[in-house]
């Protein structure tokens, strides 16, 4: 059995090489600023741990991080079950976020898709459609992104084949992208 320690230097090990991506993150906090300063929203989408993180990551900027201030419009995709369960029966779950994409999602807003391997389908068909649409796509995957890639306006690729560490980071971008908002953001005016 692994020990805590070999667990926790394996956790370390990938968020240094992480640091590979600082830009692309970086650019990333920038474009959701400019999202929310227009006036759009942002819509999250992922499977399993990362419906999770879409669904942690959007509670952060509807509620708040760590600054009191207004709600920024941030929607997952992920937690309506009459509609995941709908379209999954009448259609497949292939499509189940392109959906509601199609019914949501308007030019200037930006999805963020979360895919460990950037292989999810459901996920690839959302950014798909949100590109069709000129909604921002950044992508949080793993390894080198996958299909994914191709559709991300800004691809974070978290160096690693190991899910748990992958989403580890993912979680840690999206703490850094909301702390960033709201830093960024003129508080004041969101008060």
């Amino acid at each position: 059995m692994k020990t805590f320690n070999e667990e926790l230097n394996q956790h370390v090990a990938v968020i240094n090489l992480a640091k590979s991506c600082s830009e692309s993150i970086e650019a990333a906090a920038n474009l959701l600023m400019k999202t929310f300063e227009n006036g759009n929203k942002v819509l999250l989408c992922g499977n399993g741990g990362s419906a999770a993180d879409a669904q942690h990551i959007a509670a952060e900027f509807v509620v708040r991080y760590q600054l009191k201030r207004r709600a920024l419009p941030a929607i997952a995709l992920t937690t309506d079950s009459s509609i995941l369960t709908a379209h999954a029966n009448d259609f497949d779950f292939d499509s189940v976020f392109a959906r509601q994409i199609e019914a949501l999602g308007n030019a200037g807003d930006t999805l963020i898709a979360i895919s460990t391997s950037g292989n999810s389908k459901n996920i690839v068909q959302a950014s798909k459609i949100a590109r069709s649409k000129n909604i921002n796509v950044i992508a949080l995957t793993g390894e080198n992104g996958g299909a994914l890639a191709e559709f991300a306006t800004n691809l974070i690729t978290v160096p690693s084949k190991i899910t748990a560490r992958i989403q580890e980071t993912h979680i840690l971008i999206g703490h850094y992208w909301c702390g960033a908002v709201e830093e960024g953001l003129n508080v004041s005016e969101f008060a």
